[in-house]
């Protein structure tokens, strides 16, 4: 058990949500999450249902992120989807497909949610990253009615 869990925390470090966190803190999160292990072309969360209460982490393979069937990023080892869920219950803002069999490891928002509470660092970070997602959000907006008018 140990072992896995100092495994999962090496790569927990390589993620830019977890990167500022200290072994100390990524050993606490590591406990958390499980792996699972995907086939290619299952789909891992889809666009508009209330399907998510894990947030994944990519450690081998790679995954298509669609919206509105339009694929929009491709995401592979050290990238991770679903966070938004570990602070908010609401529907996926999109689908995700393996393109390749994958090993993730996950974590229930429960679980991530008893994490950041005692750890301010994590909360703050996802609150930065939450922050950045929507000054994205809003550029593409803007950009959209420029290009529109």
């Amino acid at each position: 058990m140990l072992a896995r869990v100092a495994s999962v925390a090496d790569d927990l470090k390589q993620v830019p949500l977890f990167s500022g966190l200290s072994q100390r803190h990524l050993r606490q999160l590591a406990k958390d999450f499980h792996e699972r292990r995907v086939r290619q072309g299952v789909e891992l969360m889809k666009q508009g249902e209330m399907s998510g209460v894990d947030c994944f982490v990519i450690v081998e393979g790679e995954a298509a992120v669609k919206v509105d069937g339009v694929e929009v990023a491709r995401l592979g080892p050290g990238d991770y989807f679903g966070e938004l869920a570990l602070i908010s219950e609401r529907e996926r803002a999109a689908s995700v497909v393996a393109l390749t069999a994958m090993r993730c490891h996950t974590i229930q928002f429960w679980n991530f949610r008893r994490f950041a509470k005692k750890n301010p660092d994590v909360t703050w970070k996802l609150l930065q990253h939450v922050t950045d997602l929507l000054l994205e959000e809003r550029g593409r907006r803007a950009r959209a009615a420029l290009s529109a008018s």
